[in-house]
């Protein structure tokens, strides 16, 4: 749902710590600083949560953090990641706040993957990025009514 991609992403402009926060997967490179992105990885049905009305489903969304790798100092990169994405999972792992659009995180992965972050390294524009791509799965109940 667009309005849960419009919370996430507000919610993360709240937390101060980023230069800027998007709505897609940028398509050319950041700027230096904090950035962070969110987009959907996918959306499925959930059969055992699904009443006979209406299709509970699963939407997982990719929260990216970005940080140029060529920024100094180069031992705080990781450490000032590791700090944002701890701000990130305590809001995405405790009562967050989706404006009852969403049952819940599906924190611990009862209908999939849970919540999770990796590290890694993008390549954007030539320029060479620390990433952590945070796996957010949100539990929608009745997204769909089923027409029958």
């Amino acid at each position: 749902s667009p309005a849960i991609i419009d919370l996430v992403a507000s919610h993360a402009m709240r937390l101060g710590v980023f230069d800027m926060v998007q709505k897609h997967e940028p398509k050319a490179a950041p700027n230096t600083g904090l950035h962070y992105a969110v987009y959907i990885a996918s959306i499925t049905p959930l059969g055992a949560a699904s009443g006979l009305a209406a299709t509970s489903v699963r939407l997982e969304l990719t929260g990216r953090i970005y940080r140029n790798f060529i920024s100094e100092p180069e031992d705080e990169i990781d450490p000032d990641l590791a700090r944002t994405l701890d701000l990130l999972m305590v809001a995405y792992s405790g009562d967050f706040e989706l404006s009852g659009l969403a049952r819940n995180i599906d924190l611990l992965g009862m209908h999939g993957q849970p919540l999770g972050a990796r590290a890694g390294y993008l390549r954007v524009d030539n320029k060479v990025f620390r990433v952590m791509d945070i796996v957010i799965p949100v539990i929608v109940s009745d997204a769909w009514d089923q027409v029958g």
